[in-house]
């Protein structure tokens, strides 16, 4: 009985070790593109946009008090014809952000421009719902749609507006900028792991004539392209990844501009960011069970239609990296006290090159952009940490949207955090609920430590980086998933303490007779 079950371990770990090793190798298959195609330049079309378009800039918000102004300010400041730019803030907040948006908005109106704020109060289709109203409300011929947490430059729309003298084009997505990478090594772990996104998948496979997305933020749409695909659609949580694949199954271009940045701020906050990459992973999973069939279906070359099967369907790796974690120990044992999978467990260090697959994808992001590479890079293994310990929550994200499950879109707190003065642990949106997931991250940090003294004691040392790196990311998320928890609380409970103190009146002393 021992030996079979033994199979059926071994049959779990060597089958999610394939999953997980296809998708680490396809990081080689974005580096031969990225060689083959990096010598490309992006140079919008020689015609020009003549007239200037009316563009419209959307602003989605939902309770962002702390960052509203400083976009509003920064999107005022954007270097185009007052005439020709309207600015519509999408306010869906419950809270003061109402107030202090309304009150901005006036005061530009007051100057001249052509700003409106418009409020909801239902929040049907959340951000998707936002969008596609204030759409209906639109006169611009082009849409620009920024973040709460971001700061367009001047010239973003002098630099993205050429590429929409090409009639082909619907949308022109530009590249983020961190504005507090440096804030923490939280904050820098996210900094690595967009770049790799930005700078090698979206580059590449623009370059390359695969389809990219939208990314919620930071570019700008032909007016005419969202219409033709269909509009907004609130029905998965990735409405921009959604909107994306449907506007190019319709022949629609899309462009990424590597070399146009556009600055926004990172969470600092561990349980912000589960929160959105909870969001994300969902979401993303959810437009692949939507727009798959049809990619299948669509007239495009065999490539492309594995290249969007893989982009749509990546989040699936993180049940199989708990299932990895988890069978780690036991396979140390199957190899120790049942044995005969020797040739097997030879044949398994190939499995060692989607590791430095990875490596080398996150490499060249850093390289490409940072004159700092070397110095960023050795970040790379606690990265690599971090990522696993998110498996957790992200497969519980992936589970749900597998099975249809809806939820509730969940923005990230933003809380206005570029330096090291600034503390996120003071803004009222640090009241974030503790997650159930983080006692199962505790409990794996558990079961990792046992896992590593197994592996000594059994001299197992090829496994023990694994294990180190399972109980730093795992253990690591749980522990810092409530340490920031508690600090928040903590916090919050000592503000509501000086409020209480400063709105009571202090006890005249009574004279006595």
């Amino acid at each position: 009985m021992f030996e079979s079950l033994s199979d059926v371990v071994v049959a779990l770990y060597v089958g999610a070790l394939l999953v997980l090793f296809a998708f680490g190798i396809h990081g080689l298959v974005m580096l031969y593109f990225y060689h083959r195609t990096r010598d490309r330049q992006v140079r919008p079309p020689v015609a020009q946009l003549d007239p200037l378009p009316v563009v419209t800039v959307q602003l989605p918000l939902y309770n962002e008090v702390y960052v509203v102004e400083r976009l509003i300010d920064a999107v005022v400041r954007l270097d185009y014809p007052k005439d020709k730019l309207e600015i519509q803030v999408l306010d869906d907040s419950t809270d003061e952000t109402q107030q202090v948006a309304r009150e901005r908005v006036e005061y530009y109106r007051a100057q001249g421009y052509d700003i409106h704020y418009i409020h909801r109060t239902d929040r049907e289709g959340y951000k998707a719902g936002a969008l596609r109203h204030g759409l209906s409300l639109a006169r611009g011929e082009f849409i620009a749609i920024f973040d709460a947490d971001f700061i367009p430059k001047p010239d973003f729309l002098q630099k993205t507006l050429p590429y929409f003298a090409d009639p082909r084009v619907g949308m022109v997505q530009t590249r983020w900028e961190h504005l507090n990478e440096d804030y923490s090594l939280l904050t820098r772990a996210q900094a690595l792991a967009l770049d790799g996104h930005f700078v090698i998948e979206q580059q590449v496979r623009y370059k390359a004539g695969f389809f990219i997305n939208f990314n919620g933020t930071a570019g700008i749409w032909r007016r005419l392209c969202i219409e033709d695909a269909g509009n907004w659609h609130s029905d998965t949580l990735a409405e921009d990844l959604d909107l994306s694949y449907r506007a190019q199954l319709r022949g629609w271009k899309f462009v990424f501009l590597n070399d146009v940045t556009s600055p926004a701020e990172l969470p600092a906050d561990i349980n912000a960011l589960k929160s959105q990459q909870f969001r994300w992973t969902k979401g993303a999973v959810e437009a692949a069970k939507k727009l798959l069939p049809a990619v299948w279906k669509a007239d495009l070359p065999l490539a492309t239609k594995l290249e969007c099967t893989v982009h749509l369907t990546s989040n699936i790796v993180f049940p199989f990296i708990v299932v990895v974690a988890l069978l780690n120990l036991p396979m140390v044992l199957v190899k120790n006290l049942v044995g005969g999978y020797d040739e097997l467990f030879t044949l398994m260090s190939i499995f060692v090159l989607a590791s430095v697959s990875t490596f080398l994808f996150y490499l060249y992001s850093q390289r490409t952009v940072h004159e700092d590479w070397q110095r960023r890079v050795l970040l790379f293994p606690l990265f690599m940490a971090g990522s696993m310990g998110l498996a957790i929550n992200n497969t519980k994200a992936v589970i749900e949207a597998l099975i249809g499950k809806r939820s509730e879109f969940t923005r990230t707190p933003k809380y206005r955090i570029t330096s090291a003065a600034d503390d996120w642990r003071t803004r009222k949106y640090a009241r974030l609920p503790l997650r159930a997931s983080v006692v199962v991250e505790l409990l794996l940090g558990v079961y990792f430590a046992v896992g590593i003294g197994v592996s000594l004691y059994y001299a197992e040392l090829a496994a023990i980086p694994f294990q180190v790196m399972f109980l730093v990311g795992f253990g690591g998320i749980g522990f810092l998933s409530l340490v920031h928890w508690l600090d928040a609380l903590r916090t919050n409970a000592e503000r509501q303490q000086r409020l209480h103190r400063a709105m009571t009146p202090a006890t005249a002393a009574q004279p006595t007779k």
